[in-house]
């Protein structure tokens, strides 16, 4: 079994299910202690108490990061439980879509506090105990931000999220220039279409127009994406791997 992260703790955002659940597991897999954190805690609980009976070691912060208090709690929560902060997965999300004319507007604030907001206040809550563990033996800790490949390419009908996926690129880079030196790693993951619980979020009226938005491309597993992660931050201090774009096999 691999175990290259041994001695070092994760905090990921967004853990009840989807990537956030798999990269919880697959972190767990390689050594790294998990502080799972999202607001359904009774999915948490079953997450962690499957982390424990395969031999790994997890915590459950029920937190919503929308809420700046709540989100540098959870930090808190993770360090406490752990004595230290390596890798921090900035996974939590929402996706609603659909036209930008009349659309309700509730759905905006929630993409925008969620994708936007929540990210922030957890890694700025999390980047002094990163910049701390950094200078331990591994010589290295890692900030990882989900985004999507509506980071990277505007579509009709995505307007607000596209919004919220290029700020978190742009965020990321700016941060990456900023610690960069100091031995934090910041990488942006930039899914295609995954299966998830994101989907359902979706108006009914709005999921059959978007259909010819996304094609009909196979779709990627949160497997995959988890995956992805955990290559990230078990590379040699080195290397650096500041943006990956995971797309499924035909998509356009």
């Amino acid at each position: 079994m691999n175990r290259a992260l041994s001695g070092t703790a994760a905090l990921i955002t967004g853990a009840s299910s989807g990537i956030g659940a798999a990269t919880a597991l697959s972190l767990a897999t390689q050594g790294a202690s998990v502080a799972l954190v999202a607001r359904r805690k009774d999915r948490l609980e079953k997450l962690a108490e499957r982390i424990r009976d395969e031999g790994g070691t997890a915590s459950v912060v029920a937190a919503d990061i929308t809420e700046r208090d709540e989100a540098a709690d959870a930090v808190a929560q993770a360090v406490r439980s752990f004595g230290r902060l390596d890798i921090l997965v900035n996974n939590a999300g929402v996706m609603l879509l659909g036209p930008i004319e009349d659309a309700p507007v509730e759905e905006w604030d929630r993409m925008v506090a969620l994708n936007v907001q929540g990210l922030l206040y957890t890694t700025h809550a999390a980047l002094p105990h990163l910049l701390a563990a950094a200078e331990g033996p591994r010589r290295t800790a890692d900030i990882v931000n989900v985004s999507s490949v509506a980071g990277r390419l505007a579509l009709k009908g995505l307007g607000v999220y596209n919004l919220t996926k290029h700020g978190i690129g742009a965020f990321s880079e700016s941060l990456r220039q900023e610690v960069t030196g100091r031995r934090v790693r910041v990488s942006l993951i930039e899914p295609g279409t995954v299966e998830t619980e994101l989907a359902s979020h979706i108006r009914p009226e709005v999921r059959g127009s978007m259909r010819n938005t996304f094609g009909t491309a196979s779709i990627l597993q949160a497997d995959d994406i988890a995956e992805t992660i955990g290559f990230v931050v078990t590379r040699p201090s080195h290397v650096e791997m500041n943006e990956i774009v995971v797309r499924p096999y035909g998509a356009r």
